[in-house]
């Protein structure tokens, strides 16, 4: 006899895939008629969602997965080990088991092995989210806001918190200011250099295309914007840089020429990594709050997984501008 799939469901029902998803995982969302056109298509083909929750003896595998985007240098980023530190230390506390993978476009990943799914940032693994919501997996995404309203979104808002920073540049009296941008293809990265075009606007501030560089979140990019900035004709007072990991090395950068900071040019990083504060100097940054975006995320699919009605939405963290030793008022 040959599997139903949510497939035949959806065409037995006449909807999409993601309402018969939705329905599956309990979305209030769903218009009463589809929910009920639904509902009458699994009893009638006898459909049983391909969930552990529903396979296991147990009810429930009592794992959640933590998919993070695949991409070199993965166990020395800041942000990758702190989200693994913060949702796996939140799982201890709910004497839950965490199932980390590693995720690429290809990347083969059993659903039925958890409960569960957070997905860290979608880059290149948007068919693994495609195929959990498809299955009825209970799925929340964080770190990235998703034109959708098929699934929780849990984000920091990155627009904002590079606003507040050059923001904070513009008020310590500098006009003249550049940004190392992180790589331009990820949504962070993207909102940041919003952010930073936005704050110099709303300060009548002349946008200059010659203080935007480009980086990709390696030191090596970060050197490399630096040299480039340290050849202009008029150098930048202040510079926003797009982590902290970027921005500590532009500080190595500038030193070895000659050039200090904040007595030459002010820094303000993101992401408020420790590494800031072990310097040759006490680095201002942009916190974001990773600790209570996972502890909320992992909330957010355990009402899932409970059958609770979430309704979906996106939920922006606001960050916060810490000040440190690297700005100062220009003279």
């Amino acid at each position: 006899m040959k599997k139903v799939t949510i497939e035949h469901v959806a065409r037995e029902a006449g909807v999409s895939i993601t309402t018969v998803s939705r329905v599956i995982n309990k979305t209030p969302s769903v218009s009463p008629a589809n929910r009920l056109k639904v509902e009458e298509a699994v009893r009638k083909l006898k459909f049983k969602p391909n969930t552990s929750a529903q396979r296991l003896a147990g009810g429930k595998t009592n794992t959640i997965a933590l998919v993070i985007p695949r991409y070199s240098g993965v166990f020395h980023s800041f942000y990758a080990i702190e989200i693994i530190r913060a949702l796996g230390t939140a799982c201890e506390r709910m004497h839950l088991d965490l199932l980390l993978h590693l995720g690429s476009r290809n990347a083969a990943f059993n659903f039925n092995a958890v409960d569960g799914i957070i997905f860290a940032d979608i880059i290149g693994n948007e068919p693994q989210l495609e195929e959990a919501l498809k299955q009825g997996i209970p799925s929340v995404v964080i770190n990235k806001r998703l034109e959708t309203n098929d699934v929780n979104c849990i984000y920091v808002d990155n627009k904002s918190g590079a606003y507040e920073a050059v923001s904070y540049l513009i008020s310590s009296g500098h006009k003249s200011i550049a940004h190392i941008t992180g790589d331009v293809t990820t949504q962070a990265a993207q909102d940041r250099l919003k952010g930073y075009k936005k704050a110099l606007e709303d300060n009548s501030i002349s946008l200059s295309e010659k203080y935007i560089l480009k980086g990709d979140y390696s030191r090596n990019s970060a050197r490399l914007a630096c040299e480039k900035i340290i050849k202009l004709d008029k150098r930048p007072t202040g510079i926003f840089v797009s982590s902290d990991d970027m921005a500590m090395e532009v500080i190595s950068a500038l030193a070895e020429k000659g050039i200090k900071t904040p007595r030459d040019i002010s820094i303000v990083g993101f992401d408020d990594d420790p590494i800031g504060l072990f310097g040759q100097i006490r680095l201002t940054t942009v916190h974001q709050p990773l600790t209570e975006m996972c502890e909320k995320g992992l909330e957010v699919l355990l009402y899932i997984i409970s059958g609770k009605p979430v309704a979906v939405k996106h939920l922006p963290f606001k960050p916060q501008l810490v000040i440190r030793d690297s700005v100062i008022a220009v003279r």
